[in-house]
């Protein structure tokens, strides 16, 4: 009788084809699954939110510089800017930066159809002094080109009058003027660097 050795479909030294086709698998969804996050994260940045770092001191005391956040693009799809809303916005046109794309985060003092005035280092609103008691005491609003001392000026319709918080270190809208709607990119909403900051940014209006 001659015995015959039957093999069973393993090979030695080679790797079977059931794992090498359990490996291709996980290779492919592993792929597809990074593929689908960066999908998501590229629509969440395009159309809802976005990273901004704060940069130098002009929202002193309640921004500072290095500070990281969240910036709401979404909001402003379906409303409009309020009083007292922190913005990020193109720099427009007039200003030197603009040919670089670069942002600026302000507040938003002034809406369509608001008259506004800087004399004796305060904001004035519609004909009465403006009551900005989140900034220190003692901050004072210097006049520019555009809000000269003591000469009111209207927000157009479709405009914005932005100002940084921290006035004697801002350029702002008291020197280029009120920004159109459609340079504004959104609203910022929510500090997450650094850890000490963490959390919502406060909600103002007047």
């Amino acid at each position: 009788m001659v015995e015959r050795s039957i093999h069973i479909g393993k090979v030695s030294g080679s790797i079977p084809l059931v794992a090498t086709m359990k490996i291709g698998n996980f290779i492919l969804e592993f792929v597809q699954s990074i593929v689908l996050a960066l999908s998501v994260f590229v629509l969440l940045y395009l159309f809802v939110a976005q990273p901004n770092e704060v940069k130098g001191s002009s929202m002193m005391p309640n921004f500072v510089d290095k500070e990281y956040l969240l910036t709401d693009k979404l909001s402003y799809q379906f409303g409009d800017p309020q009083r007292g809303d922190v913005v990020v916005f193109k720099a427009p046109p007039s200003e030197p930066c603009a040919v670089d794309e670069c942002e600026y985060i302000k507040r938003v003092i002034g809406v369509p159809g608001d008259r506004v005035m800087v004399e004796g280092g305060k904001v004035y609103l519609n004909g009465s002094m403006l009551n900005e008691f989140y900034l220190p005491e003692d901050f004072v609003s210097d006049p520019g080109d555009f809000l000269e001392e003591g000469v009111e000026q209207e927000v157009p319709m479709g405009h914005y009058l932005c100002l940084g918080d921290n006035r004697s270190h801002s350029r702002d809208g008291r020197e280029f003027g009120p920004i159109e709607k459609r340079l504004i990119v959104g609203k910022a909403f929510f500090i997450y660097w650094p850890t000490n900051s963490i959390g919502l940014v406060p909600q103002v209006r007047f």
